[in-house]
């Protein structure tokens, strides 16, 4: 039987570029041999490569974080040439990467979200109306970054202005939330029309962290992640019961990861990624092992549920 040729794409040119790259390397250690041929493409210096190899390759496995790899971009790229490929479709990955659209998507099918005021590029700032409708303290964030770059925890005028400039350098809207006391559950989703949830995750940053920043994401021992999360089993079912929603409202396939918040009585939804991380540190093969399946099974049957899924559309 002949054997998969698998496409993995990682690296790119966006500011996630050494985060995609690490969990680029992870998914090429471990694709089982006796099932695939791997090999690896960095578009920034490979993408005539990939194009021309179009033929070669059966499937692709891109794993290219933020701009260009979560948006929609290498996506219908990968349409244009027939290439099958793991992930969500050009639309469903567009929807995710702007958090206010997808925070839109999230509302039609009734998901708890943060208030929020948009500010683009070029608007007066006025952070006395921000507090007057969010609150003193507030969460500021670029509205198409990923990995929690360009992200501040901001309280007060002078620091709720000083965020936004830092994030409009990023992007050229910027979301700015209420913040939510609390503490935050990520749900990982495998498959499109029938779901299958892994154990949750409850993501604790260390004391010298305000929020899960990028730090606290990918420094080793930075931040406490408990799986199975700690929770109720009223509060379990909630959390599973919208991280599916949040899949589907934004018309994900194969796989993603959707980040809540659990404020009191109140869960809501932050935001959901197509292409989650993978990693040593990352939080879905983490959620994976407690589910008993490895990281070559893991990757395994995320290509395989792609290769299933290729003649739909989304």
């Amino acid at each position: 039987m002949r054997k998969i040729r698998v496409a993995v794409i990682a690296g790119g040119w966006s500011s996630e570029r050494e985060v995609s790259l690490s969990s680029g390397r992870t998914v090429v250690d471990h694709l089982p041999r006796d099932k695939y041929v791997v090999i690896f493409y960095d578009p920034l210096t490979e993408l005539d490569t990939l194009i021309r190899d179009k033929e070669r390759i059966d499937v692709a496995f891109p794993v290219l974080h933020g701009r260009f790899g979560e948006d929609g971009c290498i996506q219908g790229l990968l349409r244009i040439l027939g290439i099958p490929f793991v992930g969500s479709s050009v639309l469903a990955s567009a929807l995710a990467m702007n958090k206010k659209v997808a925070k839109e998507m999230y509302k039609v099918v009734g998901l708890d979200v943060p208030k929020d005021i948009l500010v683009r590029k070029g608007d007066p700032l006025d952070p006395e109306r921000i507090i007057a409708e969010l609150g003193e303290r507030v969460m500021v964030k670029p509205a198409v970054e990923g990995s929690s770059y360009g992200i501040s925890l901001c309280q007060g005028e002078q620091e709720i202005r000083a965020g936004i400039e830092r994030a409009l350098e990023l992007d050229d809207e910027v979301l700015v939330e209420e913040y939510l006391a609390g503490s935050e559950v990520t749900c990982c989703v495998l498959g499109r029309r029938e779901l299958e949830v892994l154990p949750l995750i409850e993501i604790r940053p260390g004391p010298s962290y305000p929020f899960f920043t990028y730090e606290a994401k990918y420094e080793p021992g930075a931040s406490e992640e408990i799986c199975p999360a700690p929770l109720d089993q009223d509060t379990w079912e909630r959390v599973v019961d919208m991280g599916k929603a949040a899949h589907r409202a934004l018309r994900c396939r194969v796989w993603s990861r959707t980040d809540m918040i659990i404020s009191d009585n109140r869960i809501a939804v932050l935001e959901t990624n197509t292409i989650p991380g993978m990693t040593p540190n990352s939080l879905f093969p983490k959620a994976a092992k407690a589910a008993g399946i490895s990281l070559s099974e893991l990757v395994d049957k995320l290509v395989q549920l792609a290769l299933e899924e290729s003649a739909d559309s989304w």
